[in-house]
This record gives C-alpha cells, sequence and structure tokens, in this order.
C-alpha cells in the first residue's frame, strides 16, 4: 500500500514539488545549507537529470516546478544527498538540539539512518496546461513576500523570480514552456 496519494506521472512531465524539513525546522537560514541545496540542484542539471523551471528556498522548505524522465528518482537522490551533507554539517558544527530534533522525527523504519532531514515524499502535482503553470510559478515567487520576509519577489535571491525578469539567478532556469 502506497503511503501518499501524490504520484508522479509517467515520462516527462512538468511537475510543481515541495520538499519540506521534518518539524519544520528552519534549516535553510543558513547560507552554508542554502549552497548545498543549490549546488546539488546544479549538479542534477548539469548531468541533464533534471530541468527547472522554477523554485524558491524557503527557511523550512524548498518549492520546484521541474521535469525529468525519472523525477522520483532524481528528487530522492537529490534529498539523500542534501540530508546527509546537511547533517554532516549539523554534526561537525555541533548543534545538539537540531540534530536530537532530526533524531526523534526519523520514521521507524528508516534504518539506515539516525535522523531525518525531509519529510517523507514531494508531493507532486502535474502541470496541467499554461495557466496552471502560471499560478505555480507566481505562487513560487510570491511565497517570501507572503512569509513576510520581503516586499518584492526580485529581492529573495533565493527564487527563479530574477530569472523571469531576464536577470541572473542563482539556478539557471527553463523559463520558455
Amino acid at each position: 500500500m502506497s503511503r501518499s496519494r501524490y504520484k508522479f506521472a509517467e515520462d516527462d512531465h512538468i511537475h510543481f514539488l515541495t520538499c519540506s524539513v521534518v518539524d519544520w525546522l528552519p534549516l535553510f537560514e543558513d547560507e552554508t545549507s542554502i549552497q548545498i541545496l543549490i549546488n546539488s540542484l546544479r549538479y542534477l542539471q548539469k548531468e541533464n537529470r533534471i530541468n527547472i523551471y522554477a523554485y524558491v528556498i524557503m527557511p523550512d522548505h524548498v518549492h520546484l516546478i521541474a521535469s525529468s524522465v525519472n523525477l522520483s528518482k532524481h528528487i530522492g537522490d537529490f534529498k539523500s544527498f542534501t540530508a546527509r551533507t546537511i547533517i554532516d554539517l549539523l554534526t561537525e558544527r555541533q548543534t545538539e538540539n537540531v540534530l536530537a530534533r532530526l533524531k526523534h522525527c526519523k520514521l521507524k523504519h528508516k534504518r539506515k539512518s539516525a535522523y531525518q532531514l525531509w519529510q517523507e515524499g514531494s508531493h507532486p502535482e502535474v502541470i496541467l496546461g499554461s495557466k496552471m503553470m502560471r499560478q505555480k510559478i507566481n505562487y513560487i515567487h510570491f511565497n517570501p513576500v507572503v512569509a513576510g520576509f520581503v516586499d518584492d519577489p526580485l529581492v529573495w535571491k533565493y527564487s527563479s523570480a530574477r530569472n523571469y525578469e531576464g536577470l541572473v539567478g542563482l539556478l539557471e532556469v527553463i523559463t520558455e514552456w
């Protein structure tokens, strides 16, 4: 029996995804942790494993619009690699309180790690046309505004809002779909 009602579609469909930190811990307020996410997504792009159309990195979650022949696997690889790397960083920094929370949140059936950084799943939603694509891109870009971090989406450097205005962003994205 499946654990989620959310499923990745077959083939190369474009999906809206959300990857959330367990307990909504704000682990991505730190530049080093954010850079781990950015570098991992860049690697997937460079290796032609994933196409990114929009993204935002918030303190406790990441939204992506992406496609790939095997998107489920590549998002799983992204989450696995970033979790291990960020947990190593937290261990090196001796952030015992955070590590204790990540240990407490580890699901019983997870046996390969003492910690769990990401919530299970990524809630994939197939993008069903340009109207839905525009709605999801706006949702992503205005996420930091709604959260009260900035007044203008272009100010939040951890999103693709700048790319859609013809400016340089931290990641390359496909703006013509």
